[in-house]
């Protein structure tokens, strides 16, 4: 049975972040829906990472029951958002490897894309 969610972000639309992966997400671990969750913000969601406070203080509120998060390396450096993004204990690296690695382990890992 899967244990381990994997969340990619991509939108940049504020609400729907909040109100589907981020909702979805926070709630995940502390009801037992999955023993692992993993966000990883990418592309346009990223500059939403950056700015909105809403957001950021709803990741960090996340982390503190468990949810991991991280980010394009390269979507990051584009956004000029590495500095403002670990601030917050959201790694930039390149997200294709673990992105890769749930493609290729779906007997572990369940995959979402916003």
């Amino acid at each position: 049975m899967k244990e381990n969610l994997l969340i990619i972000i991509s939108t940049n639309n504020v609400d729907s972040i909040l109100k589907f992966p981020l909702l979805y997400g926070g709630v995940s671990i502390p009801r037992g829906y999955w023993k692992r969750v993993h966000i990883i913000f990418w592309g346009a969601s990223i500059e939403v990472a950056k700015n909105d406070e809403k957001v950021r203080q709803k990741v960090q509120d996340m982390q503190k029951d468990g949810v991991e998060f991280s980010s394009c390396i390269v979507c990051a450096q584009e956004y000029d958002a590495v500095e403002s993004l670990e601030a917050i204990n959201i790694p930039c690296n390149h997200t294709g490897e673990l992105l890769n690695e749930a493609l290729q382990n779906d007997k572990l890992w369940a995959t979402l894309t916003v």
